[in-house]
């Protein structure tokens, strides 16, 4: 026993020295394959060839065949094309081979306005007893797809019905100065106004007029604005991408964005809905928009003095302003315009399609990519091909994840959105049903709408952090028909010259609610951009695509006349899937504190110029505004120093945590929810929506403006007020910046 336990104890010493050994060389040597696998995919960084793989992938027949099957029938919001697309997304996004990991419909109970299918509305001219002549309500029909017969009719969305008359005007883009050029010498009382798209909000063209008494609004399409003065059928669509004649834009005449009952809350079933009467910003008289034939029936009649040169247009006619009313010489005279309007208001169930990519590293970190579903009519390019776009990304993407090829760091989400066409209403109804999570946890947005305006140059707006990833992604994608990358042909096209960086393309701001981005970059300050091809803006003057919102707007017309190979539509894709790839993958966000304090730089230089003066008058100094924006140059100057000079790969996962998360909610540094309070949804005070020429700090910019015109002490107190509010809300940017302390 004595040796046998000697024998043991040697063997069990020698074991624990052995395994003691193997443990001390296995932890003291660096080897890549000791180190755990969350320590690698913590440091994992956007893989270059992943993204060479995905921009090979993108394919023009693949987009090709998306539009086609997107716009066989007409979809407006909650009709049964709508729900066709809603179970076309589906099933695209469920596809077992090439869907996403999950997907699924979100329906909210949402206030819509629709015209009366059995009293179509009705624009007149009549005198008493009896009809001098009535409108065409319908567009002509040029192809198969214009005979469908759920292509609505032309009308404005929230126009309330009624039946007025009155004596005709020509009140140009319906501007408040417009209205008060004409009540100069006019009364207006009583009087129909006829105003052009352009220059005014279509809602405030309507609700501007009510003020001077008139009591109907038409709206039409100058042809100078959208078909470079082109007015001939022959001239127009089916033979160029002109607007015929006939073609009527329609659109919703509202200014807050989201459910217009359930501000601020998600419309489920059981919200509460405010009384329809408390409703602001729709028009409070009957408005109806037509097309430029009719309205050369009606202007071309018109008595009165000449409008003046700026009024003018392409019409057969010299504009005049009205009598009120036509002249003696016309068939139309001692006659009115009568406004028939039948439109019905009523809740409705829209679905937002929602899809799904989990990150591996950072699920609960998300970058939202997305744009509407429903369009007037058919909807070719409005937003059909930024759906098609938005299929084919996540058609590469999906097949790549269901063949263990590849996952994102961050979880991918992706939004087709209904109703927007009546005021973002989708994606308001997100972003307030999801507001913690998305507040907290939102990396960005990417929103492609109408992806293809054209097929000439890259457009992009953005919140200014987001300048560099797009450019660098628009640096590896071939501008379609070219021998150069998208980034320099953009550049060709449109560009500003940077204190930084030289002559660069110009990224607009986002500074209003054109579309789906609104919600989230203006009421959640989550960094948004919006991506399109466009238009070479030295050939056309048109002001959109010219069959946007018409029955025109086809895959006919798409496919003809604004990208017949498809190749626009692969450049956006490439750039946008581009952008999402390093969003959701790269270690570090790709996100510049620098650009932004460039931006504001600018917007500072606009301010001092404009009204560092007329406040000093006043006693109001700037100079604390100043010193903010130096702040904020200073300390974003400071974090890219530190981003430069860190290895990344090398720290705690903590401390790029740390460092995202300042990249990610600096946007959301700028909110303040009281700036505006009159403003719906607008808190972002760097990019709210403004009326002032002057484009710099909107509040800042509305509250001088109002001042100088009102001369009121308290007005002058509001711009006091609201060079605080900006000057704060920089300095608090800045603060987030800095170190932790």
């Amino acid at each position: 026993c004595h040796w046998l336990c000697i024998v043991l104890l040697g063997v069990l010493t020698g074991a624990v020295a052995l395994t003691i050994g193997i443990l001390l060389g296995h932890f003291a040597i660096d080897k890549g394959s000791s180190v755990p696998d969350w320590v690698r995919d913590a440091s994992r960084d956007v893989d270059e060839s992943i993204i060479e793989k995905f921009l090979a992938e993108l394919d023009t027949n693949q987009l090709r065949e998306n539009l086609r099957e997107l716009t066989k029938v007409p979809h407006m919001a909650t009709t049964p094309g709508d729900e066709a697309t809603v179970d076309f997304m589906l099933k695209r996004w469920q596809d077992p081979n090439t869907g996403l990991d999950s997907a699924w419909r979100e329906n909210y109970k949402v206030y819509l306005s629709f015209p009366n299918k059995t009293s179509p509305n009705k624009v007149s001219v009549g005198k008493t007893g009896y009809l001098v002549t009535w409108f065409q309500n319908r567009e002509k029909v040029y192809k198969p797809d214009q005979e469908d017969p759920e292509v609505v009719q032309p009308y404005a969305a929230y126009s309330p019905a009624g039946n007025v008359k009155g004596k005709l005007v020509y009140a140009n883009q319906g501007k408040m100065s417009d209205y008060e050029l004409l009540n100069r010498t006019l009364d207006l009382t009583g009087t129909i106004a006829i105003t052009r798209y352009g220059g005014e909000g279509r809602s405030k063209k309507a609700i501007n007029a009510a003020k001077f008494g008139i009591v109907g609004v038409l709206v039409y399409t100058e042809p100078y604005d959208m078909n470079d003065g082109l007015v001939s059928e022959s001239e127009t669509y089916p033979h160029s991408w002109y607007l015929p004649p006939s073609g009527v834009e329609r659109g919703s005449y509202n200014i807050d964005f989201g459910d217009l009952l359930t501000p601020y809350l998600a419309a489920k079933d059981d919200t509460y809905r405010i009384p329809k009467e408390d409703i602001t910003g729709i028009p409070p008289i009957p408005a109806q928009p037509i097309g430029f034939e009719d309205a050369e029936r009606l202007i071309c009649e018109l008595d009165g003095d000449d409008a003046p040169n700026e009024w003018q247009g392409s019409l057969n006619c010299t504009y005049k302003l009205g009598g009120p009313g036509f002249k003696s010489t016309s068939t139309f005279n001692n006659s009115n315009v009568h406004l028939d309007i039948y439109n019905t208001e009523r809740l409705e169930y829209s679905a937002n399609v929602m899809g799904i990519i989990r990150g591996s590293v950072e699920p609960d970190r998300y970058v939202i990519y997305g744009n509407h579903r429903d369009s007037w009519v058919h909807g070719a390019i409005d937003p059909s091909s930024g759906t098609a776009v938005m299929l084919e990304i996540t058609r590469v993407l999906g097949k790549m994840v269901k063949e263990g090829k590849w996952r994102p760091r961050r979880s991918i989400i992706f939004g087709s959105w209904g109703a927007e066409e009546f005021g973002l209403i989708g994606s308001a109804e997100y972003t307030e049903e999801y507001f913690s999570k998305l507040s907290e946890r939102t990396v960005a947005y990417i929103n492609v709408d109408i992806s293809v305006f054209a097929n000439a140059t890259l457009r992009a707006s953005a919140s200014p952090a987001a300048q560099s990833v797009i450019f660098t992604a628009s640096k590896q994608v071939k501008a379609p028909g070219t021998t150069t990358t998208v980034y320099e042909n953009w550049k060709q096209y449109s560009n500003r010259t940077s204190p930084n960086y030289g002559i660069i393309p110009n990224v607009g701001f986002l500074t209003g609610a054109g579309s789906d981005y609104a919600a989230f970059m203006h009421y959640l300050g989550i960094t948004s951009m919006d991506i399109s091809y466009f238009y070479d803006r030295s050939k056309t003057r048109a002001r959109i695509y010219p069959a946007y919102h018409t029955a025109y707007d086809t895959f006919d017309y798409a496919s003809t006349y604004i990208d017949p190979g498809f190749t626009s539509h692969q450049a956006v894709a490439r750039t946008a899937g581009n952008v999402l790839l390093r969003l959701a993958d790269s270690l570090l966000l790709p996100f510049n504190c620098s650009d932004y304090a460039e931006s504001l730089d600018q917007y500072l230089g606009q301010a001092v110029t404009a009204f560092e003066e007329k406040l000093a008058a006043k006693g109001i100094s700037m100079e604390p505004l100043k010193k903010a924006v130096q702040l904020f140059r200073d300390t974003a100057a400071k974090l890219d120093r530190l981003i430069r000079d860190s290895d990344l790969a090398k720290e705690t996962p903590l401390k790029v945590r740390q460092m995202n998360d300042q990249l990610m909610l600096l946007d959301r540094a700028f909110l303040d929810p009281l700036a505006f309070p009159e403003q719906y949804g607008f808190r972002h005070v760097i990019w709210a929506s403004r009326s002032s020429s002057v484009p710099t700090f909107p509040g800042l910019a509305d509250a001088v403006e109002k001042a100088e015109s009102t001369g009121l002490k308290e007005d002058w107190d509001q711009a006091h007020k609201h060079i605080s509010i900006v000057t704060q809300a920089i300095a608090g940017a800045a603060h987030t910046l800095d170190d932790v302390i």
